[in-house]
């Protein structure tokens, strides 16, 4: 059947019907792939059989409320094949014809890969591999939440999202915890960018998601019946599951199958008329979409659109007034321990926090709260705590997921030199605007022992490069606990805070003005109407720098910045007061590299850090070997205030 018969549509037979409308989905996509002058047309014509049976026979979402909460949730990992998802939503009726027309262009709602501010799109993605953990997340947040109703989280992924090892970390965590509302498609169509996959993988995918207790089924990735016997075993079964579809790239074009070329470039105007003619599309028209296949496709929407049943909010300020000031007496704290006992007391008043450790609970300080709310599990969905193991990027694409799907606050803790492994995680949390939390402890040279390949230099400033991350590093046990509130009640940005082993000195300010100078960004320490010279500091630098300016004759005006991105959000009156630009003697001081003080001491100005790679041995002897001690940095201040 083709077009020139479109108009008996309605006596073709229903295998038929279903082909010709994969057929024109294919032609939208080369279509606007072609108008773009960019893009993937290949992937989406292999995936487009299982995506038209997903949506139009399976997934239980609202067209006309894309977003509802009691809906399925949809991760295209293998962000790079949008195209398809865009022409799904068009015939949803969520997009319409001038969006697959403007795809790829400035302010459009089909960008080059998907995000989550076009309807209808559950998570932004693209970085390979991520699309999986954040998949997993929605299953873990949709188990932990319970809900009456069964929704599921489906997962499209392609050969180079499973070649990721972040895509094999999350799915041995599916696995082992039995997220049995999580299905994934592999489109095995063995083709990536540079050439066939035999290149570079002989994985026997079969038995690796087999040991993974996955619950794996291999199909003909363009035979629909296979397709739908599949989706129904992977709904009955009590263990996440992989359909494995062997698939061929570039399916039904003229002569782009199986070809690399048909990965990442419109196809010439030549192979669209000849695709078009092997579809039985009209090879003179563009877009072409008649209205009885988008109402064909349409067909079964009406038996599964959801009773909506939004998750609450939160209400995390209501929540917070009523949480006390946490007493952490007069003892000398390890800024760690302060946001443990923070997290206790938070995990009280606020249900909605979950999360955990990279397999160092002890470390972050988050043992209690795992043993008080327990892991996480198929036999405890009830529990809090998520036992990530030795997966830093996992955990944060995990994170992520939990995130997007709402209804829960998720936190993952580890050392921060490992923040390395999840900053591709930490990035699209940025770019999605969550509200995720990320504990990094041990957060300098004074880690000591462990030497330098476990104490971080450049990472603290590299975490102030990430646009939309608020990074905080508090100064002491009291300043943790209101950087913890700040980060609450921050749902729009996702948080890092920086955390100390070694213990620090409280200081003697009043809980108000700490308060009142977190959610600032930086405040005053020490002030004088006329300073000789302003010094900036953060976090367990605050304590060092007190007691160098207790040592000088000089009047130093002190400043503590726990957070860089609160301050710059401040009014011009505020930032004028806090930084002195009458005063031409400006200094910082941080265990960390000194790139980017520059901002607030200038080009002149002194600042004081570590730009090399630390040592193996107890922190104050590393210190001292760096000359980051009381009586070198006095030295430094010295020599530069003369």
């Amino acid at each position: 059947m083709n077009y020139k018969s479109i108009e008996n549509f309605s006596q073709w037979s229903e295998e038929e019907k279903n082909h010709f409308t994969v057929n024109v989905i294919k032609g939208l996509v080369i279509d606007g792939v072609r108008k773009a002058n960019s893009g993937h047309p290949g992937g989406p014509m292999s995936l487009a059989d299982f995506s038209y049976i997903l949506y139009s026979e399976f997934l239980t979402f609202d067209p006309n409320n894309p977003d509802a909460e009691s809906r399925d949730r949809v991760v295209l990992s293998v962000g790079h094949t949008c195209m398809l998802l865009y022409v799904i939503l068009y015939l949803s009726d969520i997009l319409d014809m001038e969006d697959l027309k403007s795809f790829r262009q400035i302010d459009s709602r089909t960008p080059g890969h998907p995000e989550i501010e076009t309807p209808g799109v559950d998570a932004n993605a693209g970085p390979l591999g991520q699309g999986v953990g954040m998949g997993v997340g929605m299953a873990v947040a949709e188990t932990m939440l319970q809900r009456d109703n069964k929704h599921y989280t489906y997962i499209l992924a392609g050969d180079g999202d499973l070649q990721e090892p972040i895509a094999l970390g999350a799915a041995s965590l599916a696995g082992h915890w039995n997220l049995s509302r999580l299905i994934m498609f592999y489109d095995k169509n063995d083709i990536q960018i540079a050439g066939e996959t035999n290149r570079c993988d002989s994985t026997d995918y079969v038995q690796l998601f087999q040991s993974m207790n996955w619950n794996v089924q291999e199909i003909d990735g363009h035979d629909h019946n296979e397709i739908r016997n599949a989706i129904k075993k992977a709904k009955e079964s009590d263990k996440p599951s992989i359909i494995i579809g062997n698939t061929t790239i570039a399916k039904g074009s003229h002569s782009m199958e199986n070809k690399s070329e048909s990965h990442g470039a419109p196809f010439s105007p030549e192979e669209i008329v000849m695709t078009k003619k092997n579809l039985g599309l009209p090879e003179d028209e563009n877009f072409y979409c008649p209205d009885v296949v988008k109402k064909y496709f349409q067909r079964n929407f009406d038996k599964k659109i959801p009773s909506d049943c939004d998750i609450a909010d939160l209400d995390i300020q209501n929540k917070l007034s009523k949480m006390p000031n946490i007493d952490f007496g007069n003892e000398i704290i390890a800024t760690r321990k302060a946001f443990g006992m923070t997290l206790d007391e938070m995990a009280q008043h606020i249900p909605e926090i979950v999360g955990g450790s990279a397999d160092l609970d002890g470390s972050n300080c988050t043992t209690n709260f795992a043993n008080t709310y327990g892991d996480f599990s198929s036999s405890n969905p009830d529990g809090r705590n998520i036992a990530f193991g030795v997966r830093e990027f996992p955990m944060g694409a995990i994170l992520n997921g939990i995130s997007l799907h709402g209804g829960l606050i998720p936190f993952g803790g580890t050392f921060l030199v490992f923040s390395d492994y999840v900053k591709s995680a930490i990035r699209l949390s940025a770019i999605q605007k969550l509200h995720v939390l990320y504990e990094f402890t041990h957060d300098s040279i004074f880690v000591g022992e462990d030497g330098p390949t476990h104490q971080p230099v450049e990472h603290i400033m590299s975490l102030r490069l990430i646009p939309g991350l608020m990074v905080f590093r508090p100064a002491d046990a009291v300043e943790t606990q209101f950087c913890f509130e700040a980060i609450m009640k921050n749902n729009t940005n996702p948080s890092a805070i920086l955390l100390t082993r070694q213990k620090l000195p409280l200081s003697n300010l009043d809980n108000e003005s700490i308060k009142n100078g977190v959610k600032k960004g930086a405040y005053t320490i020490i002030n004088h109407e006329n300073p000789d010279a302003i010094i900036f500091t953060t976090g367990s630098e605050l304590s060092l720098t007190l007691s160098i300016v207790a040592s000088l004759e000089e009047k130093i005006k002190v400043v503590n910045m726990p957070c860089w991105e609160l301050f710059e959000k401040q009014s011009k009156d505020y930032k004028k007061e806090i930084l002195s630009h009458n005063c031409k003697k400006r200094i910082s001081i941080e265990a960390g590299t000194t790139t980017g003080w520059e901002k607030f001491v200038g080009k002149d100005g002194l600042t004081v850090g570590i730009n090399e790679f630390g040592h193996s041995a107890p922190g104050k002897d590393v210190a001292h070997k760096l000359d980051f001690t009381k009586e070198a940095i006095a030295y430094k201040i010295k020599e530069y205030l003369k």
